[in-house]
């Protein structure tokens, strides 16, 4: 009798443990404390829609199909159940099932910001449903804005050595302020093989001129092209990449290279990668300054239950000369990025972040004082969906580069707004 008395208080207990650590977004704590008690609770309404939720929270799509339909099966009219059993058919890559399940929740007359969110899912599921035919999207974007530093030159009209003897700056190598306008477009292709194997492709260019400075107005012409392989929870992608930067109309520097990343979803809501980059970078008009580029790395991110998704990542990178001599211009380095995304409607997302990395320079000759340069930045800024397939994007950009030769040492600051159509 002791037993019988006492189990609805501990099993009630068990499920407002599940609830609360759902709710702070504790998803693999909460799946270990319900799934052990499944074979006692199975049938439990209440019980099965909480399992299924931490099932989905850590990736066992398959466990919260079967937690899910014990729920429909004793209340088919739970709309909140069919809507995630629906993201886990979407998650097994049950495409038709999952889309048919957000359109049974989205006619029972849900309110405007829960349809708008089930549209996006359907629309999702759509695209899943054609993913064994290749695909082509891209975009077109115009923006304008103010540059203090359009040139990343330092912020002072002279430069004085260690003796103290102090040497005007050219009007071109100090740092110059305009205000200017760019046109951007690129597109993207991707070619399923099987539902484990893409090849993507994707070409893009943007042309920036300013106001006053057109010396320094400048282009760049980017090209992609490789593969995406998904095993499981880990995503492998490798590309190769080109890519060319104009200066006043003319060639400045080339970039040739191969990209590659390993990502592991350690669940529904957090993923921690591995990547790395080697690219030889060729400076057309001045080929003494032509260096390989070798970059590698590990970042996570993580997504809260409301959709805000925070990320930070650190690496390492060395520049060498492809010329020996040339050793002033090799360095090794180290980095570090965080930042995040927050949707404050359904329309609008706020981002953000910061960046810091730490350069040190070989020296050139003994006597050299060997430069080093710490750089700062901070991006802030927001999308707003302003129709469909159109948004527009006000972003503010700080630059700082601490460093111990002067000529080295500025700040940069740019207000930008972008209008973008998507197609």
């Amino acid at each position: 009798m002791l037993v019988l008395a006492s189990s609805p208080g501990f099993a009630d207990t068990v499920v407002d443990q599940g609830r609360q650590l759902l709710d702070e977004g504790k998803g693999r704590a909460a799946w270990e404390l319900l799934e052990s008690r499944e074979s006692e609770r199975a049938g439990d309404t209440y019980y099965d829609f909480l399992l299924g939720l931490a099932a989905l929270e850590v990736g066992e799509n398959t466990r919260a199909v079967f937690a899910l339909e014990r729920v429909l099966a004793l209340d088919p009219s739970n709309l909140r159940a069919r809507a995630e059993i629906a993201r886990a058919y979407l998650a097994l890559g049950e495409a038709e099932t999952a889309r048919q399940e957000f359109e049974t929740v989205r006619r029972q007359g849900v309110p405007a910001d829960v349809s708008l969110t089930l549209e996006r899912y359907i629309a999702a599921a759509k695209r899943m449903e054609k993913g064994e035919r290749a695909t082509l999207n891209g975009y077109v974007e115009a923006q304008f804005g103010y540059d203090s530093n359009v040139n990343a030159g330092p912020n002072r009209s002279s430069i004085t050595f260690p003796s103290g003897f102090s040497v005007p700056l050219p009007p071109d190598v100090k740092a110059n302020e305009d205000v200017f306008a760019q046109l951007g477009a690129g597109a993207n292709a991707s070619l399923p093989v099987n539902a484990n194997l893409s090849f993507l492709a994707g070409v893009s260019g943007s042309s920036r001129g300013n106001f006053d400075k057109g010396q320094f107005n400048i282009g760049s012409a980017d090209a992609n092209a490789g593969a995406v392989v998904s095993l499981g929870r880990n995503v492998l992608t490798l590309m190769g990449q080109a890519g060319l930067v104009t200066l006043e109309s003319s060639n400045y520097r080339s970039v040739f290279g191969v990209t590659g990343q390993w990502q592991h979803n350690l669940d529904a809501r957090n993923q921690v990668s591995i990547f790395g980059q080697y690219a030889e970078m060729n400076y057309l008009t001045n080929r003494q300054r032509d260096v390989t580029r070798r970059l590698g790395g590990i970042s996570y991110a993580h997504m809260w239950r409301e959709g805000a998704v925070a990320f930070g990542s650190a690496y390492l990178l060395n520049e060498s000369p492809e010329r020996p001599h040339n050793s002033q211009h090799r360095f090794d380095g180290y980095g570090m990025r965080l930042g995040g995304r927050l949707s404050v409607d359904e329309k609008t997302i706020f981002f953000g972040g910061v960046s810091y990395e730490r350069r040190a320079y070989a020296k050139a000759l003994p006597a050299d004082l060997g430069r080093q340069d710490d750089q700062y930045g901070v991006v802030l800024g927001a999308t707003h969906a302003i129709a469909s397939d159109w948004t527009l994007t006000p972003q503010l950009s700080l630059t700082f580069n601490r460093s111990n030769l002067e000529l080295n040492d500025y700040h940069r600051e740019v207000v930008s707004l972008a209008i973008r159509r998507e197609f």
